[in-house]
């Protein structure tokens, strides 16, 4: 059994489906670690979803922000972006098995030593700690309140994480770090809106896999979300979104070897603004 980690597909299907034919990914015998961002601005994320849950157990993903989007909008919290591509999923006559498989995919997923999350981890945050916060969401999001939290869903604040946020305060802190964050501070404070790399660091702030005091850092982080950082890959952190969107590629890790795999962006996408933070 081999178990591969792949970066944010976002519905690029074709390369998707390259990539696995050069792992040699088998789902009846092998694994896969999807960081998030199934769908959205590609052109075929209903061909990727469709595809992600007909794998079954042998597919693991973390919901992420372009994940989210579609969620608020199937629930009718808000419209499409320009530059989204999701009315196919929409539209498709299984819209609800799929976004209700998508609406009850966690934020956090632990195995061992390695931790899978869309974005990031808060300097706090130890491994058992993330998957439990992961989990509360989990629980909203599997339940009668789901479409009432994704309709209170967006928001920077709190934008500092504390042990004793309650109700949507907490959820919402939890999910934004999860699937938002870039730079923190020390003390769990989050910069949301900057999108580019550690050179336009805000002041006072650090990328939240460089914090010193990181209580996640013995652990291996599986992760993406962060495509003009690009592929960075260090003994306790994989960062894998290589930018296949934008023209760069779709990355596979195997998990166990650290071998790496990588196909080319086929159909490369000017950069459309706003897109979700």
């Amino acid at each position: 059994m081999a178990r591969y980690a792949i970066g944010d597909i976002q519905g690029c299907h074709a390369e998707f489906r390259e990539l696995l034919a050069l792992t040699g990914f088998d789902a009846a015998r092998d694994r896969l670690w999807l960081v998030g961002d199934l769908v959205n601005r590609g052109p075929e994320s209903l061909a990727v979803l469709r595809d992600v849950m007909a794998m079954g157990d042998a597919a693991t993903t973390v919901l992420g922000n372009h994940d989210f989007h579609l969620l608020t909008i199937a629930a009718g919290h808000r419209p499409p972006h320009r530059g989204d591509t999701l009315d196919t999923i929409l539209a498709a006559p299984d819209r609800a098995q799929l976004v209700d498989w998508l609406q009850r995919r966690p934020l956090c997923v632990r195995e061992g030593d390695d931790l899978l999350v869309h974005a990031g981890l808060l300097p706090a945050w130890r491994g058992a700690q993330a998957v439990a916060l992961s989990r509360e969401v989990e629980a909203v999001l599997a339940g009668s309140d789901a479409a009432r939290f994704l309709g209170v869903l967006y928001g920077d604040e709190p934008s500092t994480w504390r042990d004793d946020l309650a109700g949507d305060d907490r959820l919402r802190a939890i999910v934004n770090a999860f699937t938002r964050m870039r730079f923190c501070t020390a003390e769990g404070k989050m910069e949301l809106r900057e999108k580019r790399g550690p050179p336009f660091t805000p002041a006072g702030y650090a990328p939240w896999f460089l914090q010193p005091a990181r209580q996640s850092a013995p652990m291996r982080v599986v992760c993406g979300h962060w495509s003009t950082l690009g592929l960075a890959i260090t003994p306790n952190m994989l960062m894998l979104d290589s930018g296949c969107l934008w023209g760069g590629a779709l990355t596979a890790v195997d998990l166990d070897t650290r071998r790496l795999f990588q196909v080319p962006s086929r159909a490369p996408l000017a950069p459309v603004a706003p897109m979700p933070a």
